[in-house]
């Protein structure tokens, strides 16, 4: 996904949550209600977990330096582990134990017992909202992938991290709704612990999944199976179509970083295995704009009489180019 991908969604689940984790707390407070509290943390957990992925896009494009040379962009994945860390504990943790409590002493709502109803009514108009916007950033980027794969698949976590965290408030949101409506309706506080249970529950799968996910990003993960077969495409259009090996890395979700070691014939010279590096390179950056580092290392070709004898000492190989 480009740079500039999921500002749109991060910011529309940001102001979505800020104003229902406001009324949340007053209805909290009204009511008494369990629910209604373990919502009102999930807003604010969420909240907090858009203004994570907001750092991290902005720590994510700082210029490579001597203590970084490979660039900040995985700033975006550390920040999205985060998200995971803080919907685990802060979220789901919290509303475990707030529904401990309230099954070790059940209340019925006793007074403005209409207000968490309208409240989550409202939350769910909004929180439908945000997801429809990520919905609609995911859908300019997915292609032809299903939601599951895509989530599974993509290099950038800024989208996939919303579209869970919307999809997770609006099943919270559901839960919250059937516990106080069941306390309404039978004057027993221990549907409102089980709603708050099940909102926490529901907030622990969710960040485990994130966790997951953003874990793999972090430990570097290859280029997707398209980028993979452009990139063999290029080299196949290029002067050095004899790949013997070929390494991938997602340095951030723009940021590629391809090594390759390529066989040449007996005999090329220094300018003719440049002159082939630098179409190499080029056909290389059409083929996948966010390939920023490329590293090629020639090697003399075998033939077929030195079958597995060990090859001549390797052409000295081109520096790597990075984009400007």
């Amino acid at each position: 996904m480009a740079a500039e991908g999921g500002t749109k969604a991060i910011v529309a689940a940001l102001s979505a949550n800020l104003g229902i984790g406001v009324t949340k707390f007053i209805a909290f407070a009204l009511t008494g209600a369990s629910s209604m509290l373990a919502e009102a943390i999930h807003s604010v957990v969420d909240s907090g977990n858009q203004l994570l992925l907001l750092v991290g896009r902005r720590k994510a494009v700082r210029a490579a330096d001597d203590t970084h040379p490979f660039g900040y962009a995985r700033n975006r994945y550390y920040y999205a582990f985060l998200v995971a860390v803080m919907l685990f504990t802060a979220g789901g943790l919290f509303s475990l134990f707030e529904a401990w409590e309230k099954w070790q002493d059940p209340e019925p709502l006793e007074s403005w017992v209409w207000v968490p109803i309208v409240v989550l009514l409202v939350a769910m108009a909004l929180e439908g909202a945000s997801l429809r916007t990520a919905i609609k950033e995911g859908n300019a980027v997915r292609g032809d992938l299903g939601w599951l794969r895509y989530i599974r698949r993509s290099r950038s976590p800024e989208v996939p991290v919303i579209l869970l965290e919307d999809t997770a408030a609006l099943i919270g949101l559901t839960c919250a709704l059937f516990g106080i409506s069941m306390t309404i309706i039978t004057g027993d506080g221990i549907w409102d612990a089980i709603g708050t249970a099940l909102i926490g529950v529901l907030l622990i799968v969710v960040a485990v999944i994130l966790a997951r996910e953003t874990t793999s990003l972090l430990m570097g993960e290859s280029v997707t199976d398209e980028d993979l077969a452009r990139i063999r495409g290029a080299f196949a259009a290029s002067p050095l179509t004899d790949v013997i090996h070929l390494r991938t890395m997602h340095l951030g979700p723009d940021d590629v970083m391809i090594a390759a070691k390529v066989g040449v014939e007996h005999g090329a010279t220094v300018d003719q295995l440049a002159d082939h590096i630098d179409q190499a390179e080029r056909l290389l950056r059409e083929a996948v704009p966010a390939a920023r580092l490329i590293f090629i290392e020639p090697d003399l070709r075998r033939t077929a009489a030195q079958g597995d004898s060990p090859a001549s000492a390797s052409a000295p190989s081109k520096p790597p180019k990075e984009n400007p």
